[in-house]
């Protein structure tokens, strides 16, 4: 793909844990210690040794989750010992407080299989293992993991720094009030969220007027401080139209100016010196559509990750016989739903014009119709690709 060819993954840098959620890991976390250190009880109750049981047995003291009972269990000795404790020395397995009749400083316990209620050191990882690989993408457990290995910072992928530019006289700002003749700016919004959620950090440029220097302008004040440029709106082939025409200005190359899908034609990507720059169409579902086809694999691979498997498509049946499809590639915003037999259902809505942000709204996947796709009833198999 001409987009992934044109972009390289972003520099490593070393994060806070706390705020390495979603990135890419860069460098694998190795453990500097077993976990847990110790052997320690999984239950409440008290450590003995199995040999002594059945039998009375004679409290000596207390082990609790960070105190340690020092001292050594010796014949017909055991310790009150409350969960994730380690267990005192000479001792084997645990007696728990339920099966445990105590009188004074005196327990009567029943038999205790040798290990019962132990957890061995190193049970869940050793000194020295790998943990994490480079490659991980940093989900919750994950970090949880790291953590446990007692890392307070990890080396991840940067942050690709995404600036979003938006333009059309139609255009104002949210919170502004517009003339009776403009339309709210929600793709710039809209795609700047999509960046966050795919692992960019987002700013934002404009509305700008359809002027080509203005636009040029626009792009120039993004390129030093930003990785990639999306430009929204201004691509199709009108005399208000001015994005392309604003790269020409600048020198930039385009490497293609169009696409053979629906929606989204007019999506484009050009080059100004080393910056990259995505052009996506104005009309929502467009934007969105094209968004989730180029923009998500390229910011996945400038975040390290997996490039291929954001646009791995599933199976699921079709709620509603889907039309015979023309000469481009098609996709169809669509809600999904599972049966009680496990079954994929998707349901896209009779409304699927390009101008519609609405039907995303409950949209959670595309159902990708290929070019010239026959007519497909109601339950037929169809290729799906979740938002």
């Amino acid at each position: 793909m001409i987009v992934l060819a044109n972009a390289a993954p972003c520099e490593f840098e070393t994060v806070e844990i706390r705020i390495a959620l979603g990135r890419t890991l860069c460098q694998d976390v190795r453990s500097f210690r077993a976990q847990p250190p110790f052997r320690a009880s999984a239950m409440d109750g008290y450590a003995l040794r199995a040999i002594d049981t059945p039998g009375v047995l004679q409290i000596i003291g207390e082990a609790g989750a960070g105190r340690a009972l020092s001292g050594q269990l010796r014949d017909g000795q055991c310790a009150r010992i409350f969960t994730g404790a380690p267990l005192p020395a000479g001792a084997d397995s645990v007696l728990i407080q339920e099966d445990a009749v105590r009188d004074g400083e005196l327990v009567t316990a029943p038999a205790v299989e040798l290990g019962r209620h132990v957890r061995s050191a190193g049970v869940d990882f050793a000194a020295g293992e790998v943990l994490l690989r480079a490659g991980t993408v940093l989900d919750a457990p994950a970090i949880a993991l790291a953590a446990a290995a007692g890392k307070p910072s990890l080396v991840v992928s940067r942050k690709p720094r995404v600036a979003i530019v938006s333009g059309g006289n139609e255009l104002v700002a949210p919170g502004l009030q517009p003339g009776d003749d403009q339309i709210f700016d929600s793709m710039g919004v809209g795609i700047a969220a999509l960046a966050e959620q795919w692992g960019a950090h987002a700013t934002r440029v404009g509305p700008l007027a359809d002027d080509a220097r203005e636009i040029a302008e626009g792009i120039t004040a993004t390129m030093s401080g930003n990785d990639l440029t999306i430009v929204v709106g201004g691509a199709s082939v009108g005399d208000h139209d001015h994005a392309r025409p604003a790269v020409r200005e600048l020198g930039g190359e385009l490497f293609f100016e169009k696409v053979a899908l629906r929606p989204g034609k007019p999506t484009w990507l050009a080059r100004v010196g080393k910056h990259l720059i995505l052009g996506l169409p104005g009309n929502p579902a467009s934007a969105f559509v094209c968004a989730r086809l180029f923009l998500r694999p390229l910011l996945d691979q400038m975040c390290g990750r997996d490039s291929a498997a954001s646009i791995r498509t599933v199976k699921a049946r079709t709620r509603t016989p889907l039309s015979a499809n023309g000469a481009r590639e098609t996709y169809m915003r669509a809600a999904l739903e599972t049966d009680e037999t496990g079954q994929t259902w998707a349901l896209a809505p009779a409304r699927q014009d390009s101008s519609l942000l609405s039907v995303f709204a409950g949209a959670q996947a595309l159902i990708l119709r290929t070019a010239d796709a026959a007519e497909a009833p109601a339950g037929a198999i169809v290729d799906v690709l979740a938002s």
